[in-house]
């Protein structure tokens, strides 16, 4: 069996009504997925679980009532609290194309020659639009994670490829760098 993969999912944020509802501060874009009837999330840094009864869209926000959180009081108490599911580190997205960060962090950054760049240390969840940061020798690089600049992700052979776009890399001497400790890409869910 593959040791399960911690992935952030959202926060709890602030009460709605009296009977235990509260508003997600999401942090995946699978909220349909994760906060499912009967899913069971945990507490990050303790052991405490807390269940999910129900989840609905009101104004936009994702709210959701938990088993363990009865009332306006118990939410209070929980706001701010990081919630967390474990997942089998080979589970891929519902959607075709997409990528979680974990999958991500760590792979080979090719040029669009197919020389070696560096190699991608995170992704960069930006309101417009995600980043890719990648290690080389001459610093890192943020690169768009767009098809047009990335156009092909084979995690089977562990690279992205760059497209070749003119002040994309400015450093022509960019060479590899290996990250100094690999990192299990645990953060937000995508």
């Amino acid at each position: 069996m593959n040791q399960q993969v911690e992935v952030v999912v959202g926060s709890i944020g602030r009460a709605h009504g009296i009977k235990g509802d509260v508003a997600i501060e999401l942090r995946t874009d699978e909220p349909e997925r994760r906060f499912e009837p009967g899913s069971r999330l945990r507490i990050e840094g303790t052991r405490r679980e807390v269940t999910v009864v129900e989840a609905r869209w009101h104004s936009g926000r994702l709210l959701v009532h938990f088993a363990e959180l009865a009332d306006r009081t118990a939410v209070e108490k929980a706001r701010g609290s990081v919630l967390v599911v474990d997942v089998d580190p080979d589970e891929l997205p519902e959607e075709e194309d997409e990528y979680y960060d974990r999958q991500l962090v760590g792979l080979m950054a090719l040029r669009a020659d197919g020389s070696e760049l560096g190699r991608v240390t995170q992704v960069v969840h930006l309101p417009a639009q995600d980043l890719l940061a990648i290690a080389t020798r001459s610093g890192e690089r943020l690169v768009p994670f767009v098809s047009e600049l990335v156009p092909s992700v084979d995690l089977a052979t562990g690279t992205v490829q760059l497209a070749e776009v003119p002040g994309l890399l400015d450093d022509e001497e960019a060479e590899v760098v290996e990250p100094s400790a690999a990192t299990d890409g645990a953060g937000a869910d995508q």
